[in-house]
């Protein structure tokens, strides 16, 4: 029932199949076991987060001042680098003209330097007036944490730029190591600082600025290792040059796309803001247990996905492009469904395991809970997203996922204002995983427009796989529902760690193992590859 064609069919699409899923789990595994620590470790910030400021107008108020430098950073420095950058600075790499390469990494490094400066400042100088737009309770607190942490666009962007370079050399190491050394600095600054400063926020808010400068401090190294080389040079110049010329012609009709996405974070926060005191940050906190999971393979996949896509669209190998292709779609099934359906039944205690400490009450934990019910029914299709935007990019088609990007964004603010009303959090979060569902259907009709791109009767194998999925995981779900009351009975009154943490660890065992079991039944090829791949490693150590 994969789309992995059997081998009497035809022997050798089956043996590609079999290394092209050997191959994105092989270079993805050490970049997921990077964004795994980082996932925890941010986490773990949303922890410290929700321990010092629960969902308080103060938690509103960072998270709302958080949002703002983030929301640009999305915008113009991850954008494009994923959507432009990457694809332009391959077709550098692969003239083997290191004086050209040399010559356009320094105009690019020009460019981005002096637009996020002038972004920042003006920044810095609009947030009274940004904040105003928001109707915050905690309005000159929120003015105060974006001032501080605004300029923490200015450093990720040029972290952003390290790794567009590393990652079209296929060194991902860096910068998985990147967000990291982030979350680490957040944690201690939050605590370290709480006593000097006049609330936690201002604390975490210092964390982030230092933070952000390390995320790009330890990529430069690695960088000129690699002896990508860069210098600063004439403005001008740095415009003027054809690779920054085709950069900016590349993402100006992404830049659309992703203004409507980013618009999405921006009108959801303001209905979540007047929806009352918490919704924003138990929205925040959904989110952030949604990225978890999401992070630890989906991310992984994209980022290694991107750069071997470009490869095969400019030699023209769409038969291994399109195979890869449908190789990460099954994956990504493989992960995200199983974890949805088990996430769906033990959200609370998840919820109240990780967050349920001092300031973070009763209240906090049915705000987030709602929240994460609706978002989680999202999940296989923002990590589908993740994944499908890259086959555009490699082909330098950036006006497709955008045309997706602007309808998926009124269809997701049309919700939200519909739903905000009855639902409240639960409302805005359904609205965001209706919007990615509607978003993966127009990307997927998008793409069998392509001529390049015949996926045909692969693609229906994989929504066949997909259903397959959806069933299996109903099933193994069924002993989780029957022994979860009886355990949770079982382990109660023996403090917050043990009593949610136990039953949660016994049934993550019982669901694999009744997963596994019925996926070995079903001879499932993409476990079998993953499981192939898993020996081999161990083999080889």
């Amino acid at each position: 029932m994969s789309s992995v064609p059997t081998e009497d069919a035809n022997p050798q699409s089956a043996a590609y199949s079999s290394q092209s899923v050997d191959s994105m789990v092989r270079h993805g595994s050490a970049l997921s076991l990077l964004t795994l620590t980082s996932r925890i470790l941010g986490l773990f910030r949303e922890m410290t987060k929700a321990a010092l400021l629960g969902t308080s107008a103060l938690s509103d108020a960072f998270s709302v001042a958080f949002m703002l430098p983030n929301l640009f950073r999305r915008l113009f420095a991850e954008g494009s680098i994923s959507v432009a950058f990457i694809p332009t600075f391959k077709e550098y790499l692969l003239g083997n003209d290191r004086e050209k390469t040399r010559e356009f990494l320094s105009c690019i490094f020009t460019f981005l330097t002096f637009f996020v400066t002038l972004m920042v400042m003006a920044g810095v100088l609009a947030a009274p007036f940004i904040v105003r737009f928001f109707g915050m309770e905690e309005y000159d607190e929120t003015v105060l944490l974006t001032r501080i942490m605004f300029p923490f666009l200015g450093f990720i962007s040029l972290a952003a730029l390290f790794q567009g370079v590393l990652n079209s050399l296929h060194v991902f190491t860096p910068s998985g190591l990147a967000p990291i050394l982030l979350n680490i600095v957040v944690i201690l600054c939050a605590y370290g600082l709480s006593p000097f400063t006049q609330n936690p926020a201002r604390a975490m808010a210092v964390g982030i600025i230092i933070g952000g400068f390390l995320e790009a401090a330890i990529q430069f190294p690695f960088v000129i290792k690699r002896g990508q080389s860069f210098f600063f040079t004439d403005l001008k110049r740095a415009i003027t040059n054809p690779g920054t010329r085709k950069v900016l012609r590349l993402i100006s009709p992404t830049i659309i796309g992703m203004a409507a996405y980013q618009l999405n974070d921006l009108v959801s926060t303001v209905l979540a803001v007047r929806a009352g005191e918490g919704v924003v940050s138990s929205i925040q906190y959904s989110l952030r247990l949604q990225e978890l999971l999401l992070g630890v393979f989906a991310v992984s996949i994209g980022t290694v996905l991107l750069p071997s896509l470009a490869e095969y669209a400019k030699s023209s190998q769409w038969d291994i492009y399109n195979k890869r292709l449908i190789s990460a779609i099954d994956i990504i099934a493989l992960i995200t469904i199983p974890i949805t359906f088990f996430s769906l039944v033990e959200g609370q205690s998840l919820i109240r395991l990780l967050f349920q400490n001092r300031n973070f009450d009763e209240t906090s934990v049915s705000l987030t809970l709602s929240a994460f019910t609706f978002h989680m029914p999202g999940l296989f299709f923002i990590a589908l997203n993740r994944v499908l935007a890259p086959a555009f990019y490699a082909q330098s088609d950036t006006k497709s996922p955008t045309l997706a990007g602007i309808i998926s964004f009124v269809a997701n603010i049309c919700l939200a204002a519909i739903l905000v009303g009855p639902l409240r959090g639960a409302g805005i979060a359904l609205a965001l995983s209706l919007a990615s569902a509607v978003n993966t259907l127009l990307l997927l009709v998008f793409l069998r427009r392509n001529p390049n791109v015949a996926l045909g009767t692969e693609l229906g194998l994989s929504m066949v796989y997909v259903l397959k999925l959806i069933f299996i995981s109903g099933l193994a779900v069924v002993p989780v529902r029957f022994f979860s009351p009886l355990l949770q009975v079982f382990f109660a009154s023996r403090g917050r760690i043990i009593s949610h943490g136990m039953p949660l660890a016994v049934n993550v065992i019982v669901y694999s193992l009744f997963g596994f079991a019925m996926l070995a039944l079903t001879r499932d090829k993409n476990l079998f590859a993953l499981v192939k791949m898993l020996r081999k490693k161990r083999r080889d150590s």
